[in-house]
């Protein structure tokens, strides 16, 4: 752990009386001044009501479609629980219709963003569809059928082309067709590293599609993402997602080991 000047500065002035006090004649020692306090951003009230937007947040009280009476129902619950108040029903009777109710809002929740979003989809591909330097690359899908993602290529690269059963080193922005940024590694200023077999189907086709030092556009609609559920609150029911992928390196994975020859018997 560093020291921090402060901290520092005591451990100076500690050593320094403890020299002096050997000394048949010390020397006055200038104290050094303190610290002015630095006053606080913001208030505790303005700590505590964003620390509530958060809990609310994460709750998907807006995505959920609470009304105003059922939101003031569950700040009962969370005020009779910041009060250590046991819960005003019994989990385990009330537990099954709990589940049901919020089963039928997600439900209510992913089928208008679902009519929304594909509403959306279907405008911008149709739009990017003929774009000079897109190209249209249908994928299987698991359960049968198929789904069509587009890419672009916007700086070639060179080399060979990573195979699906490779690790990819890539700096990459995801957006959602609106322009949100929900992700990037370019942002955080640090690359991600990870075997391409290990992600949504739209990246594992994609990246193969350019080579070390390249940058693809890729346009992967929800089918080859993260489906119809999404990845709320960043990545909304049924979305498509726009990738510009910078490949930095390929690391392909080692052959499997051959398997040992049998020991000799001979002599046994």
């Amino acid at each position: 752990m560093k020291l921090t000047s402060t901290f520092k500065a005591a451990l100076l002035a500690i050593g320094t009386v403890a020299s002096l006090s050997a000394q048949d004649t010390p020397k006055p020692v200038e104290a050094a001044p303190a610290a002015e306090a630095v006053a606080p951003k913001f208030s505790e009230t303005q700590l505590l009501e964003t620390f509530g937007w958060f809990v609310g947040r994460r709750m998907g009280l807006s995505e959920l479609g609470f009304t105003a009476d059922q939101t003031a129902s569950i700040i009962k619950g969370i005020q009779a629980s910041a009060s250590g108040a046991e819960a005003p029903y019994k989990i385990e009777e009330i537990g099954p219709e709990l589940d049901k109710f919020m089963q039928g809002k997600q439900a209510e929740y992913t089928a208008k963003q679902r009519t929304k979003n594909d509403a959306a989809s279907s405008k911008f591909f149709a739009d990017i569809k003929d774009k000079k330097g897109v190209v249209a690359l249908p994928v299987d899908l698991p359960g049968g059928g198929s789904a069509t993602m587009y890419y672009e290529i916007l700086k070639p690269g060179s080399g060979e082309y990573p195979k699906a059963t490779d690790t990819v080193k890539v700096h990459y922005t995801g957006t959602l067709v609106d322009g949100t940024v929900f992700d990037s590694s370019v942002e955080r200023g640090e690359p991600i590293e990870f075997p391409l077999s290990g992600v949504i189907a739209g990246w594992t086709q994609g990246v193969q599609k350019i080579n070390k030092g390249g940058k693809i556009k890729l346009y992967i609609p929800y089918q080859l993402a993260y489906g119809e559920a999404g990845r709320p609150p960043t990545i909304p029911p049924a979305a498509t997602l726009v990738f510009e992928v910078e490949l930095l390196e390929i690391n392909p994975t080692p052959a499997p080991a051959e398997p040992a020859a049998p020991a000799s018997t001979e002599g046994m």
